[in-house]
């Protein structure tokens, strides 16, 4: 990846010129890269972007939904910051053919992972607070997640897509939706599952995550998605 066109996709996507470029190139390192060429990867930066997020989004929900309960703002929050909703963001964003990944990641389709994908959102959040301040990671932060907070105040998000789907599939097809995992990837630690969701027998939607339940609702959403809905 080249320094030069790094910095002029940064001002462009993100709307941030980045004073110190070696915390965008960090943003953009996989730890795969990090593995075979040396160097710092960016999970130190998606561990710092994740509070940042996290904080950005709580505040704005504190001061928005006066009155709601905490567990309220908590499921609305995790809604929010989802890892499959910050994957779409740096999609939108174009980061994933800006990331540096390893041979074997890229192989394997690393640009378009949702894990690769929202990592790299919240490291280069991390990036912009490093080198502008929290009043622009957190002015970014609202700008790309705005239609998930809108709509997570006005009320409209249901983050349950498993319950949603469910109720679709019994009105239509008078029978449950059925996970099935077709796959699972890395050690004991750090497990990933890949699940895929079938209606009548029908394949609608896959999903990632790094438990069977976050990648059941990953699929979930992405069948509602294919359906309309």
């Amino acid at each position: 990846m080249d320094e030069a066109a790094a910095l002029t996709w940064a001002e462009q996507a993100l709307g941030h010129r980045f004073r110190d470029p070696g915390l965008l190139t960090l943003a953009l390192t996989h730890p795969t890269y990090a593995y075979e060429h040396g160097g710092e990867s960016n999970q130190r930066l998606e561990f710092l972007g994740d509070a940042v997020v996290e904080l950005a989004v709580s505040d704005y929900l504190y001061r928005h939904l006066a009155g709601a309960p905490e567990g309220e703002l908590t499921r609305v929050r995790a809604a929010v910051v989802a890892a499959p909703t910050l994957a779409r963001r740096a999609r939108a964003l174009g980061v994933g053919p800006m990331l540096r990944l390893g041979r074997g990641e890229e192989l394997i389709g690393g640009r378009d992972r949702d894990s690769n994908l929202a990592d790299a959102f919240e490291a280069l959040v991390a990036a912009i607070y490093l080198d502008a301040g929290l009043e622009a990671a957190r002015a970014f932060v609202l700008r790309e997640l705005a239609p998930e907070v809108e709509a997570a105040v006005a009320g409209h998000l249901n983050p349950n897509y498993k319950a949603r789907l469910l109720e679709w599939a019994q009105r239509e097809h008078r029978e449950p939706p059925r996970y099935e995992v077709v796959a699972e990837e890395g050690p004991d630690h750090a497990r990933r599952y890949r699940v895929r969701v079938l209606v009548a027998g029908r394949a609608l939607g896959t999903g990632e995550g790094s438990s069977k339940r976050e990648a059941e609702q990953e699929a979930a959403r992405q069948a509602l998605a294919h359906l309309g809905l």
